[in-house]
């Protein structure tokens, strides 16, 4: 087989850089990457936006990348293999093909260059980070390692196994095809309510829109306080109920809490026209009333992860406009109360995207669960999507079983008219943190009105709810009593970080006891005065619970009430109703 001169090659290919009207090409015309290799997708995107770049920021990123090209060749036409520090290119393979070695490399400079226009562009912040995430989008897509033919590993793979990768590959494809989805865990290895969602218990009350389970007492007595948790309507409930070993609803109960759970169903098209005021009054507000009159308290602690934290919150607002205090603490998860910093779900929402919406759902209609999934896979592609591609299509491997995999592939539906105000009110026009500025089931809103000690979590890397936005809301409830408020930070991200098991010691959280006049009124602040502790922020939670939960009782011996008689074992079938 004759190869190439690699000498002419590069001489070919570093001809083309020094003329510079085919940089100005490159950045006008539709064409694909760097001068001479195609087309250039950027400029599409430029277009679209009306941005441009100026001519001195162009200059000196095109010097930078000659530089770094000209040493790369060199490298290539020496012999010497080049440093691939990026994951995606770790396996050995990549390392002893010169050619992949160099794709890769080539691959990754391009993609330092495209990123580096994106980020010169002259626009606001706004259009700046959408960008950003579109090139992003591109760049991750490009890569050599989501390509039989420019992937050593699925190569080798199918001489190895003669071939029954590449047959195994196409059925995983057509299988997923069928499906709708790429498969990211072996879905037959979990079954709600037999090895995820399994923690023992009963419905005791349902409506249209959810289901509420009463878990069963783990210990003779608890505190007199129960607590309702009020999950994300977006996903499925049992994120907070995976298998026993890291279960939150589980852990809580053996710390001796009467659990309630709300279970939100799965809205088909009888719910299509459900609004965000139904959420709040025959949803949250309606499991608070039942958790009281099913304990006999006047007062029950009230959680909410996510979504489910700005229904909660909502929820209580709406009560202490009617002149109602019902909780005896308020615990937010990862939520967002003040929607100025929404993180890269913000390239999702501007006006033009959600009178869209609201055009084709805001009368009526669902936003399909899969559609929600794909968005929150195009945050992470190359964990959530391209990994998939390579592992199960080109390399025929068969995802392996994770709970929180198979959890993330379970979607939910949302109905359109909720989902629309909540697009609108929440994440484009930021009212929900203004006192008085929305109306909720009839009555005006002041998150500051909720009179109850309040537990905030965060996840540090959270790239949906980011920590120093749900730090956010220490400013926004209990404004006259900031002492009530407490913060903790905990590592990794929106779901790792929260399902972080005590049992295992695990990473860290960090802890800021300042109060008073000295309590820090900046994230920042915060965190430069806070301490790191090693292993999880569960037990500082259930220590909060414990200081607000009141005095031990005997532990419940039977389920609800004579007005609320169990009616099915947890965890119920409105979590086992599919999207899809």
């Amino acid at each position: 087989m004759n190869m190439p001169d690699p000498q002419a090659f590069a001489t070919s290919w570093m001809n083309q850089f020094t003329d510079p009207s085919v940089w100005q090409g490159w950045m006008t015309m539709p064409t694909m990457t760097p001068p001479g290799a195609g087309s250039n997708p950027l400029a599409g995107v430029l277009k679209d936006f009306g941005v441009g770049l100026a001519p001195g920021k162009l200059e000196s990123i095109r010097d930078a990348y000659l530089k770094k090209l000209g040493e790369l060749w060199q490298d290539f036409i020496s012999g010497k293999s080049p440093e691939l520090l990026d994951k995606r290119f770790s396996s050995s393979e990549w390392r002893e093909h010169p050619m992949s070695a160099f794709s890769a490399a080539s691959y990754l400079l391009n993609s330092e260059f495209m990123l580096a226009l994106a980020d010169a562009v002259e626009a606001g912040p706004r259009e700046k980070q959408k960008i950003r995430f579109a090139v992003q989008q591109m760049v991750d897509a490009m890569s050599p390692a989501n390509f039989f033919a420019t992937n050593p590993e699925a190569q080798k793979k199918l001489l190895e196994t003669r071939g029954e990768s590449l047959t195994k590959g196409l059925a995983n494809m057509l299988a997923d095809l069928q499906k709708g989805r790429i498969s990211q865990s072996d879905e037959s290895a979990f079954e709600v309510g037999r090895n995820v969602g399994a923690t023992p218990g009963k419905v005791v009350f349902e409506n249209e829109l959810f289901q509420l389970i009463q878990y069963t007492p783990s210990a003779a007595s608890v505190k007199a306080v129960p607590l309702l948790m009020i999950p994300p309507c977006i996903n499925k409930f049992y994120i907070l109920d995976l298998q026993p070993e890291n279960s939150l609803v589980r852990y809580v109960v053996e710390q001796g809490n009467t659990v309630f759970m709300v279970s939100w169903r799965n809205p088909d098209r009888s719910l299509g026209n459900t609004r965000w005021d139904d959420y709040v009054e025959t949803g949250a507000i309606k499991a608070i009333e039942v958790v009281r009159e099913i304990s006999g308290q006047d007062k029950t602690h009230v959680f909410g992860f996510c979504v489910g934290g700005t229904i909660a919150a909502t929820a209580l607002a709406v009560l202490a406009a009617r002149g109602q205090q019902p909780a005896a603490s308020l615990s937010l998860l990862t939520t967002l109360l003040d929607f100025s910093d929404t993180g890269v779900l913000e390239v999702f929402v501007d006006e033009a995207q959600v009178a869209l919406r609201e055009q084709t759902l805001g009368g009526g209609g669902l936003m399909p669960g899969r559609d929600l999934a794909t968005t929150f896979s195009a945050l992470r592609p190359n964990d959530l999507v391209w990994n998939y591609v390579q592992q199960n299509y080109l390399k025929g491997k068969e995802p392996p079983a994770f709970d929180l995999l198979y959890w993330n592939a379970d979607s939910t539906n949302l109905p359109g008219p909720m989902f629309c105000w909540y697009l609108r009110n929440t994440y484009l026009e930021n009212k929900l943190k203004v006192p008085g500025a929305l109306t909720v089931c009839g009555v005006p809103v002041d998150l500051g009105k909720i009179d109850a000690p309040v537990f905030l979590y965060g996840s540090k890397e959270d790239h949906i709810v980011p920590w120093e936005a749900a730090f956010a809301s220490m400013s926004l409830l209990n404004p006259k009593n900031p002492k009530a408020n407490r913060y903790v930070l905990g590592a990794s991200g929106h779901i790792a970080g929260v399902i972080n098991p005590a049992s295992k010691n695990k990473r860290s959280y960090w802890v800021n006891d300042k109060g008073g006049k000295h309590r820090p009124k900046t994230a920042e602040a915060w965190f430069a005065g806070a301490t790191e502790q090693k292993g999880s922020w569960w037990p500082e939670w259930a220590k909060f619970l414990a200081e607000n939960g009141g005095s031990d009782v005997p532990a419940p011996s039977a389920f609800g009430t004579e007005k609320y008689p169990p009616t099915e074992d947890a965890p119920g079938r409105y979590v086992k109703a599919r999207a899809d």
